[in-house]
């Protein structure tokens, strides 16, 4: 095979892999579709409002409906996004909130918010 045969099939198979990666980082899901499964989802949407002052919370909202995504409370960290911003949550849907496990900012900056597994951060000083 000539090397430049070589490139050229090595360039495609890059296109390829960098295609399939960004098809399977932008499955999310619609606001409108989220069920009530305690499972690790996606969404994404605008901010458009903010929920208690003394929470990190916030109304977000994809075109097809709503949802308050909540981070634990500012006592424990304070997060700070702006009404317009465009957010990616990964998260579960727990008592009518959607718990969030990272926020992705639209400039690509991710806030880590805890593991989908086991108690929040913040619990130990709630229980104390």
């Amino acid at each position: 095979m000539k090397q430049t045969q070589k490139i050229s099939l090595c360039a495609s198979a890059l296109c390829l892999l960098v295609a399939a990666t960004s098809a399977i980082a932008q499955a999310k899901t619609r606001i409108a579709d989220l069920q009530r499964q305690r499972t690790a989802t996606t969404i994404s949407g605008r901010v458009i409002g903010f929920g208690e002052a003394d929470e990190n919370e916030w109304i977000i909202d994809d075109g097809s409906g709503q949802v308050r995504v909540e981070a634990g409370p500012r006592t424990w960290r304070n997060i700070n996004l702006s009404k317009g911003e465009t957010i990616v949550v990964v998260g579960e849907m727990d008592d009518g909130e959607f718990d969030a496990f990272s926020i992705t900012r639209s400039g690509g900056s991710i806030i880590n918010i805890r593991s989908p597994k086991g108690r929040p951060p913040w619990a130990e000083k709630e229980d104390e």
